[in-house]
């Protein structure tokens, strides 16, 4: 990560001036609770996909700053609503936003950074900016109501599995991406490419988040240990576990998604750890981060584009 903030700072800066100015609120509520989260210490991989990709393909400018606060922004509201959702307690090693300041306020501010970053997709000009922004912000939506349909189905499978992530956590690294393409006027294979990109790394992503529920430390991963399984989600391990474990893994693993049972966390670690689980979605994970990485072969070769090979490294090869 040294390399990719070496090169990248200096925007990273000037994003996060755009952000402390248009989280700006006439309302303190909005402010606060705003400003908790987006300060709460979050990778900001999102608004570093925009920039690095504008950068890879030439562009020069400054409002692939305005488009990284604006994946910013619609990444918090996300996170926003995530917590309320799941009734979470605890983010990034730190009270969630509903637990300080409450449910209400955490949708609602949730919905404020939302429109704001509405507003500022107005201000950049570009109808297709606006098309792939709130194409990716109504399949997040969906996404979201996708895993909540799921909630405790011991009947999942890898592909519905990886159609959830995809519509959940992928699409705004894949709108990320491709936002570079559109602000240099790149041509269909090489937008087509680097969104696929995006799509690949944000599926990598999340299977790692999903590994790390179950083999991460609660004080690097920054959420209390089988929060996935007391949510009653049938994430990749779970999922292997269920198809491909003995029949006694299997069902300690189906009674505690169908009761949503965080005290069985320990049978179920054990179950996954013997399965050979954690193997196979790590493994499912370092597959997408290569064909990540495939997708950049006909990008130029400059230390913006390296960045984003290093990126889908990172990826893989982190602890939280």
């Amino acid at each position: 990560m040294k390399f990719v903030k070496s090169v990248i700072d200096a925007d990273m800066a000037s994003v996060d001036s755009v952000i402390r100015e248009r989280l700006y609120s006439e309302v303190v509520l909005v402010r606060q609770v705003a400003e908790y989260i987006v300060a709460s210490g979050g990778k900001r991989l999102r608004p570093m996909i925009v920039l690095l990709a504008a950068q890879a393909l030439g562009y020069q400018g400054h409002k692939h700053h305005e488009l990284a606060a604006v994946i910013e922004f619609i990444h918090t509201a996300t996170l926003l609503h995530d917590d309320v959702v799941d009734e979470s307690s605890l983010r990034r090693g730190r009270d969630t936003a509903n637990a300080l300041f409450g449910n209400a306020a955490s949708v609602l501010v949730g919905d404020f950074l939302y429109s704001r970053a509405f507003q500022i997709m107005v201000g950049c000009g570009s109808m297709r900016v606006m098309e792939v922004l709130s194409d990716a912000t109504n399949i997040i939506a969906e996404g979201e109501v996708l895993q909540l349909m799921n909630i405790g189905n011991t009947d999942i499978d890898e592909d519905g599995y990886l159609k959830v992530i995809r519509y959940k956590t992928a699409k705004l690294f894949e709108a990320a991406a491709r936002l570079g393409a559109i602000l240099t006027d790149s041509d269909a294979a090489t937008e087509a490419a680097i969104a696929h990109y995006g799509m690949h790394l944000g599926t990598a992503f999340q299977i790692v988040d999903d590994v790390l529920d179950y083999s991460g430390k609660q004080e690097e991963i920054g959420k209390s240990l089988g929060d996935d399984l007391a949510e009653g989600k049938p994430t990749l391990p779970l999922i292997y576990v269920m198809k491909h474990g003995e029949a006694a893994a299997a069902a300690v693993v189906k009674d505690a998604l169908e009761n949503a049972k965080r005290e069985n966390f320990d049978a179920v670690l054990a179950a996954v750890q013997q399965s050979g689980a954690l193997d196979y979605a790590r493994k499912t994970a370092e597959a997408e981060a290569e064909r990540a990485k495939a997708c950049l072969a006909n990008l130029p070769d400059n230390p913006y584009t390296q960045c984003l090979h290093a990126l889908a490294t990172l990826a893989i090869d982190r602890n939280s």
